[in-house]
Order: C-alpha cells, then sequence, then structure tokens
C-alpha cells in the first residue's frame, strides 16, 4: 500500500489552533471550515470540554492537524484545567485563529451594559470602553501569540445574526488587522480563511531537513539501529524512519544495519560511507569502530536540531560538568508509553549521571506534555529527541528554561557528552 498525504506524522503537520470564548462558535466554525464533523456543537456553553485534535488534509494547505480548544473564559468547575489544556494547545499551534461572535452580548463578569452606570462611579461606560472590557481575553490572546511570533487571523463569525461592522472596526483599531467575516451556518468566506492562512504560513515551514546539509544525491549513508526492546516488533521507530523517508528523496545510498552487522557491513564496501547515523546508545561504540573519513551523528543530535536549538543544547551539556551529588535534573520524554528495560531516559541516561556524580544526584521524570511550568528548582533539564511533538511545542518550552535561566540539553547531545565525543560529532 502507499504511503498517502493522510499518513504524514504529526508532529510534521502544520497545527492550526482555533481559540475564543465559548459558545463563540469555534466548533461550528471548524467544521464549515473543514467540510467534517470534526467537533460536538450544542447551544449549551462549554460544549468542548478539552481540545480536540484532527488530522485531515486541507487544500491548499496540506497536511494539517486542526484544534479545537475548550473556551478561554470557562468558568465551570474544571474550567481552570480546561483552560490550562487550551494554553498547552496554544503552545502547540504553529497557525492560530481567534473566532469572535458578532452577537456577543456583555455579561456581568466582563463589561459594564452600554448606557448603564458603572459598578465604580457615576460616568457611563461608552461603546469602546464596553468593547474593550468585553473582549479582553480575546486581546489578551492576541497579544500572547504576537510575543511568541505565532502568526494570528482573527475571525468574526455569526455573521449572520448580527451588524458586525462595530466589532469590525473596534479590531482594527486595536490590532491594526481586518477580521474576516464569515458564518459558520451558511459557510460564507470559508474560501477567504483558507486564502488568508495560506498566506500566513510560516515561512520555511516544512522545509527543515533533518540531516540538514550534511549529505546530498548519491552520498552513502549507514544506518546504525539497534533492534531492542525499545522497537516495537515488526516495526522501526518514528526517527529512523522519517530519516530513512527524508535521505530516499535526497537520493542518497542508504544502508542500515544493527550494531552487532556493523563491522561485517563495513568490510562489504568499497569506500566508507560519508555518514554513519546511529543510535545515541551505541554512540561509543559505533565512533570507536567507525572508519576515519565517515562522519558521525546521531538521531537524537539530528532530531535536536530538527525540533529545538542544537546550539542551545550544546551549551547546556556544557553544564553537566557542574553538577554535584546535591543537584536536580529534570528528564522529559515526549513518549507516554510505560518504561520498559534498559529505557534510555529512565534508566541509561540516570545511570551514566550518577556514575558520574553520584548516587544522591536527584532525577525526576516527565513523560507526555507533563513539563512543569517553573523549572527552577532544577540544575539541568535534558529533553528527548521530541520525534513525537512538532517543532512549535519544543521551541515553548526551550524558550521557558531561557526566561528561567535553566540549562537544557538533549539525549544524544548528553551521551556525546558523557562519552567524551561530543566535538567529533557532527551537526547539521
Amino acid at each position: 500500500m502507499g504511503v498517502t498525504l493522510n499518513d504524514t506524522p504529526s508532529a510534521n503537520r502544520l497545527h492550526i489552533g482555533v481559540f475564543g470564548k465559548t459558545n463563540s462558535g469555534k466548533s461550528s466554525f471548524i467544521n464549515a471550515f473543514t467540510g467534517q464533523q470534526v467537533s460536538i456543537v450544542a447551544d449549551v456553553a462549554g460544549t468542548t470540554t478539552d481540545p480536540v485534535y484532527k488530522a485531515m488534509e486541507i487544500h491548499p494547505l496540506g497536511p494539517c492537524t486542526i484544534i479545537d480548544t475548550a473556551g478561554f473564559d470557562d468558568d465551570s468547575v474544571l474550567g481552570e484545567r480546561r483552560v490550562e489544556r487550551t494554553k498547552l494547545a496554544a503552545d502547540k499551534t504553529d497557525l492560530a485563529v481567534i473566532v469572535f461572535a458578532a452577537d456577543e452580548k456583555p455579561t456581568a463578569n466582563n463589561c459594564v451594559p452600554v448606557g448603564e452606570e458603572a459598578t465604580a462611579g457615576d460616568e457611563k461606560t461608552s461603546q469602546e470602553e464596553y468593547r474593550e472590557k468585553g473582549l479582553q481575553d480575546e486581546l489578551e490572546w492576541y497579544q500572547f501569540f504576537r510575543e511568541k511570533n505565532t502568526p494570528v487571523l482573527l475571525v468574526i463569525n455569526k455573521t449572520d445574526l448580527a451588524d458586525p461592522k462595530p466589532l469590525f472596526d473596534f479590531l482594527k483599531s486595536r490590532t491594526k488587522e481586518e477580521a474576516l467575516l464569515v458564518s459558520a451556518t451558511t459557510g460564507e468566506g470559508m474560501s477567504r480563511v483558507k486564502e488568508a492562512l495560506t498566506r500566513k504560513v510560516p515561512e520555511n515551514f516544512g522545509e527543515r531537513f533533518i540531516t540538514g546539509d550534511l549529505v546530498g544525491e548519491n552520498d552513502l549513508v549507514m544506518l546504525v539501529m539497534p533492534q531492542d526492546i525499545q522497537a516495537p516488533k515488526g516495526r522501526l521507530i518514528l526517527p529512523q524512519v522519517q530519516t530513512t523517508r527524508e535521505l530516499l528523496d535526497k537520493k542518497c545510498l542508504v544502508m542500515s544495519v544493527t550494531t552487532d552487522k556493523l563491522l561485517p557491513a563495513l568490510s562489504t564496501l568499497a569506500k566508507p560511507p560519508k555518514l554513519i547515523i546511529t543510535d545515541s546508545q551505541v554512540f561509543g561504540y559505533v565512533y570507536e569502530h567507525k572508519p576515519k573519513e565517515s562522519m558521525l551523528t546521531s538521531f537524537s543530535v539530528l532530531f535536536a536540531a530538527y525540533k529545538g536549538d542544537l546550539p542551545y543544547y550544546v551549551e547546556g551539556a556544557k553544564k553537566i560538568d557542574s553538577l554535584t551529588e546535591q543537584s536536580r535534573v529534570l528528564i522529559a520524554e515526549c513518549c507516554t508509553h510505560a518504561p520498559l528495560s534498559e529505557d534510555i531516559g529512565r534508566e541509561k541516561i540516570p545511570r551514566m549521571l550518577r556514575k558520574r556524580f553520584g548516587e544522591k544526584l536527584t532525577i525526576d521524570n516527565v513523560s507526555g506534555t507533563d513539563f512543569p511550568e517553573d523549572l527552577s528548582g532544577y540544575d539541568l533539564v535534558i529533553q528527548c529527541g521530541a520525534c513525537m511533538f512538532n517543532r512549535k511545542y519544543v521551541m515553548a518550552r526551550i524558550d521557558r528554561a531561557k526566561q528561567q535561566q535553566i540549562p537544557m540539553t538533549n539525549y544524544g547531545v548528553v551521551i556525546a557528552h558523557l562519552t567524551g565525543i561530543l566535538e567529533h560529532v557532527v551537526m547539521p
């Protein structure tokens, strides 16, 4: 069976997050925009309780993940937790859509009705003041995305129910941007939304190469891939698959071996591979036995550059030498699988660190999206290759570490540093 666009890994898809207040029509907008029943629609406020992620192909945007989020004004019992999940979705968002309702009415919680006495004094509340108070949440989220360099599209929904001009004029005065007018009910304006989103796709999105400029057409590349308990029987792990596919697309000559077949494979070659890519856990062995002419790197190092900030990771690795037995290290893994024997993040790296700095070294592990907001208690953060996350989310983690001045590095970089070969590892 051939590979289709629907087989594009989620982490490589354009993530479009849709945000707005409860009952602004986010879910209806998504269904109209995609032409599918992606989200449940109801008149009850807060129908969407957790972000809904839907992978699909949208012309002309290509492979996308649409994220329908809970209203960021959710004041229900679980509202705070839902808003936190909405913030997590925001960290993963490559393109943000903020949906406003043309028929939005003032509420006691967020504004004073036009023409009524203001609670703080005798002055009347002007239309502009009403708008500013009533749309404070949306404007704060707009500013959040701007600060994160995330492109934002403003959409006024429900234009079939109310005159959108006052809201349109207000948003233009506050953001200098013209909101698109749509109706999820009639489908009006959806083609303009797709056109606008296409123009806002981040520059060079999808054009990054895992192997960078290390190899090109006709270069021989050897992949050293130990098939241990970490690799599901009958399958390859995602970084191996994606790297192999990229090398084939580059018209490279690709040779794949397990660690025990490295030497027999090298002996059959007329010339050494230009590049050897290995699993981090056998870094030392491969470096010891590789031909001098062959460059060496690892899947984890390549993904550190592909998904994150490799120079920052290298600087973070240098901080390892200043650790003591009293230090605290956080190891963050993207996968949420049950820990297996010889797990690289839960056993191998901790064993290497404790062998060097002492058994009392404190090491905490988190998985999935359980990444702490406050990193101040740690002396170092070690992130996995992040093949399961999109680059936007990984960079959000890196930004958090930078803001809190906590060194951060990566599995492959750490192992190369601890085995003393980091300076010999090539980086894209």
